[in-house]
């Protein structure tokens, strides 16, 4: 593992979006997943001017270079982790682990009861060192395909990691 990276994490502007919806892409195909499955996906991984100026859309930065963002969106009072990519180039420094426990302040901040995620299943892990609970599944494409699907209770102690809690 790579040393932290200093990186801070700034409201994302609708000129972002080319860069955010290229990290998305680089990062899901970090995964070996292949073109088709990728094509399949485009919808799915674009991050539209609009979205940002809708959702909660954050990115973390390495001086003026953007290397990953997270996307919130609200269902009543559960706020859902719509997007969380770092670009492949930049993971390992840290950036995931700060830009979920930054989501999970947002969050709070808008007095979600929960933080609810529909996880790439390569993502999993990740999720439930960070204290996420897998509660079911939610279908995706291709069709007979799911995504495990996460939930974080919005506690004051909710940010630490699982490992850390008890």
């Amino acid at each position: 593992m790579q040393p932290m990276a200093a990186a801070t994490i700034r409201r994302a502007c609708p000129a972002d979006a080319e860069r955010l919806t290229a990290i998305a892409h680089a990062a899901k195909r970090h995964w070996g997943y292949p073109e088709d499955l990728i094509a399949l996906w485009e919808r799915d991984l674009t991050v539209t001017r609009e979205i940002i100026a809708e959702d909660l859309v954050f990115c973390a930065e390495e001086g003026s270079a953007i290397v990953g963002f997270h996307g919130l969106s609200r269902d009543g009072d559960v706020i859902e982790l719509e997007h969380m990519w770092v670009d492949p180039g930049a993971m390992g420094r840290g950036h995931g682990a700060a830009l979920f426990r930054h989501a999970l302040e947002i969050a709070r901040a808008h007095g979600a009861s929960a933080l609810r995620i529909a996880s790439d299943p390569n993502a999993e892990g990740f999720y439930l060192h960070m204290g996420a609970e897998r509660v079911g599944a939610v279908p995706s494409a291709p069709e007979g395909r799911s995504l495990p699907l996460l939930v974080l209770p919005l506690t004051p102690d909710a940010a630490r990691p699982a490992r850390e809690q008890a």
